[in-house]
């Protein structure tokens, strides 16, 4: 069904002017009920001007009447022959000026972390050219040197879902093909529910990266060499006592000093 121009202003203006129920007005505005409501409150549009749907030529005042008698009885939006076709066209994402500095590093984000949206999708994403989107990946940009990536959804230049949705299509468009993901390009598919619900992977810091096999023993080949295990069958060996060898030396000493006196 066709909204009337203004849709806002012209509830202000049936709240003001008539008596149809909240629900007829939200129906015929587009709006909801408690919107409506509030409007009627003061709490919502306060400082908007009515527009007059009977004087644009919007809504017969017969509908007013029947609506006004009937509190179940739609109102229903005059005709108009000039608005044949005249339907929303589809266009680029519109991008506040606020925000449109920002959208050469949504671009830079998208192009290094899903490098398997095409140009169409970034298109809609953010709402660029591929002018723009051509000379980033190329890095030709007149900017490229300053510009750092940063997630689009985290700018506010798309909503997670729609990025998720994206990211979906290219890789399932992929599939198709015959193309193979990688490990990291399955994680990019993971939307933002399980993400955040999924446990940690501890990870090793990049500056120790390759240490993980490192021991001491490396320093010291010997010690890989098979040693014998000693022996500790008796007494004299467990304690290192000296061996009778060495106690026939010093009673041989003994008896030699006496004669050589």
């Amino acid at each position: 069904m066709s909204k009337p121009l203004m849709p806002k202003a012209t509830a202000v203006w049936l709240v003001d002017n008539t008596t149809l129920s909240f629900k007829q007005i939200a129906d015929f505005c587009g709006l909801h009920e408690l919107e409506v409501q509030g409007i009627a409150d003061g709490d919502v549009a306060t400082g908007v001007k009515g527009f007059d749907p009977v004087a644009n030529n919007q809504l017969d005042p017969i509908e007013i009447e029947r609506g006004e008698k009937d509190p179940r009885h739609p109102l229903k939006l005059k005709y108009n022959a000039a608005a044949e076709g005249e339907e929303k066209r589809r266009g680029p994402r519109y991008t506040p000026l606020s925000k449109r500095q920002d959208r050469p590093a949504s671009i830079l984000w998208l192009v290094k972390f899903h490098p398997e949206l095409a140009d169409a999708q970034i298109r809609r994403l953010v709402g660029t050219t591929n002018t723009t989107i051509d000379a980033i990946r190329e890095r030709t940009h007149w900017n490229i040197a300053n510009l750092q990536p940063i997630d689009p959804v985290a700018l506010g230049l798309c909503k997670q879902s729609e990025l998720d949705k994206e990211v979906q299509k290219a890789a399932a468009k992929r599939a198709a093909e015959g193309g193979v993901m990688s490990d990291d390009e399955r994680r990019k598919l993971v939307s933002t529910e399980q993400s955040l619900d999924g446990d940690p992977e501890a990870k090793m810091p990049a500056n120790i990266a390759g240490l993980e096999n490192f021991s001491f023993s490396d320093l010291n080949p010997d010690q890989d060499a098979p040693q014998k295990a000693a022996d500790y069958s008796d007494a004299d060996s467990f304690f290192n006592l000296p061996d009778d060898a060495d106690e026939d030396e010093d009673a041989e000493e003994t008896d030699a000093s006496p004669r050589d006196r």
